[in-house]
């Protein structure tokens, strides 16, 4: 079974020891070109937070050479662009705060442009597994460091799937977050408008744990937000491609990987539904074919400009073509990105998560250095949208092929539903979720799933947990006036009838503003299920029954709306 956190942070571990050895095995993998900056034992000590209540407490972790670490360099994988930050990274005050310790810069894609770990004048980062392949980029050192046991977690960061490509290709989790969860300070920006702070670690359930540290709007951070967490119903619908809408290049490595991926998500007992993913691609596409490559030149073009020698000549190429476009491009980007985005967000009314594979191809260093922009282009067919429309997602392992060649998906959905991802991935790589749940609220009206105020559950984060009954003791009324119609469910010990009802569960930060609204003559009560279970649900208040309807005999409010 994979090590998790709480394995590593039993009482008698020895930190320092711990730091001794990591120290050593990044000594046994020099070959792979991990480290820009790698701490010593007594550095990385320094900044321990030792207390017994720091929920990451005595971690060790590697961040990406673009998230500023106090008082040690920042080269965002270019040397002349170097320099030693007074303050550390948002993202790595809160590790720090939470007792991880830090042991040192990884490798990348010099300014993180690229998807492959080997555009950078440290070295080709290599695949911990198959160090003929690439490692993956651009946060390549962050994920190796993982899978070859040199880090407990790592940071990366994530434009255009560099959180999710070096996942996939060394069998770890890559979380990357909704735009804006995690605060961006401190980070070296690729495009501001899309950068995300991502996590590796070897299972979901430690994704989980630095996410309740990791999430939370900053104050000196205009990129950060609040987000309302949103729950994915029981049972979760996902939205799944054709393996021939796909197009994978070679039939050895993806088409059956992924088609297991999805045969066992439904054997979980998801509902698999078929989708076209042609308006996701296409929006993909827009990353370097449209405006967003001059955000990358705005964040270090006029360094590049000032410093051609420094710079890697594939980063230069693809930086540099952004001082041809104008003005008038980029706004034709953004109307046709709003375009697929409505196009793409409408399948999601049909949905609740999809899933991807996280790349369609896995190269070798040969390949790719015959071929380096073609590659690298390809590699972020599946990833590359994910930023652009606002999408939380999360990789995952799913396997490898017959030449043991680990290939993954990728599961995601819209902004805000980051712990229901995670959620779902454990439940596909089968580890324990603990994470605490939602409020339950039974519903017996309008707003139950498809009617008219359902879309006031699920606006605040709500998910359906089943249609049930109620235990005999009820009757169900239909109140006059509307629209839209509404029934209330009233207690009657006399009762013989089980009313259809469903239960729904809303995150706790939203239900106030869902149950202020509540008109009268309806309120809140404890409601008694068949199973012998009692949960609170909408109940009329005395005297509702004057003008009603009494409609118990339908046995429940979507039979009374067919029967009319």
């Amino acid at each position: 079974m994979t090590e998790t956190f709480s394995d590593l942070q039993t009482p008698t571990v020895d930190l320092a020891a711990r730091l001794r050895e990591r120290a050593q095995l990044t000594e046994q993998n020099a070959d792979h070109q991990v480290w820009i900056e790698r701490l010593t034992p007594d550095a990385s000590l320094g900044f321990h937070n030792p207390s017994d209540e720091a929920p990451l407490r005595g971690l060790c972790f590697a961040l990406k050479d673009n998230i500023d670490l106090a008082q040690v360099p920042t080269t965002a994988a270019c040397p002349a662009y170097s320099y030693v930050p007074e303050r550390s990274a948002t993202v790595v005050e809160r590790l720090l705060a939470a007792g991880a310790v830090p042991l040192g810069k990884t490798n990348l894609d010099q300014f993180a442009t690229g998807l492959v770990g080997t555009r950078s004048p440290y070295g080709e980062c290599r695949n911990a597994l198959h160090p003929d392949r690439i490692s993956g980029g651009s946060s390549s050192g962050s994920a190796v460091a993982v899978a070859l046991g040199e880090a407990d977690f790592a940071l990366g960061t994530d434009t255009a799937g560099s959180g999710r490509i070096p996942a996939a290709f060394n069998a770890l989790v890559g979380m990357k977050p909704s735009y804006g969860l995690f605060p961006t300070r401190g980070v070296v920006p690729a495009c501001r408008s899309l950068d995300c702070v991502t996590t590796f670690t070897r299972t979901v359930t430690d994704a989980a744990k630095l996410l309740s540290v990791l999430a939370g709007p900053a104050s000196d951070d205009p990129t950060s937000r609040t987000l309302t967490p949103r729950f994915f119903p029981t049972p979760t619908r996902i939205g799944v491609p054709s393996v021939e809408s796909l197009s994978f290049p070679d039939d050895r490595w993806g088409p059956k990987e992924f088609e297991q991926a999805c045969s066992h998500l439904q054997s979980l007992g998801c509902t698999l539904v078929p989708i076209d993913p042609t308006p996701f691609i296409a929006a993909g596409a827009l990353l370097y074919d449209g405006p967003w490559v001059a955000e990358r030149d705005v964040a270090v073009g006029d360094f590049i400009q000032a410093h051609p020698g420094d710079i890697h000549p594939v980063t230069a190429q693809i930086i540099g073509a952004a001082r041809d476009l104008s003005a008038r491009e980029a706004f034709r980007g953004f109307d046709r990105l709003r375009a697929l985005a409505a196009e793409a967000n409408a399948v999601f009314a049909e949905v609740d998560a999809i899933v991807f594979p996280t790349a369609d191809r896995f190269p070798t260093l040969a390949a790719l250095q015959a071929d380096p922009i073609g590659e690298n282009t390809a590699l972020g067919r599946f990833t590359n949208f994910m930023n652009l429309l606002d999408y939380a997602a999360l990789a995952v392992p799913a396997g490898s092929n017959a030449d043991g060649l680990p290939f993954g998906i990728t599961l995601f959905a819209p902004a805000g539903t980051d712990t229901a991802l995670l959620e779902l991935g454990a439940l596909f790589l089968g580890e324990p979720w603990q994470a605490e749940r939602g409020y339950p609220i039974l519903l017996a009206g309008a707003h139950m799933d498809g009617l008219p105020l359902n879309w006031q559950v699920r606006e605040r984060g709500g998910r359906m947990l089943r249609r049930c009954h109620t235990a005999p003791g009820h009757r169900l009324l239909a109140l006059p006036g509307g629209p839209p119609e509404r029934p209330a469910l009233i207690v009657d010990p006399d009762g013989s009838a089980k009313i259809e009802v469903e239960l729904w569960e809303l995150p706790v930060e939203t239900v106030g503003s869902f149950l202020a609204g509540i008109p009268a003559p309806l309120g809140l009560g404890r409601v008694r299920l068949d199973d012998g279970s009692e949960v609170v649900g909408f109940i009329g208040a005395a005297g509702c029954d004057r003008g009603a309807k009494d409609i118990t005999e339908l046995g429940g409010w979507r039979a009374y709306l067919a029967a009319r």
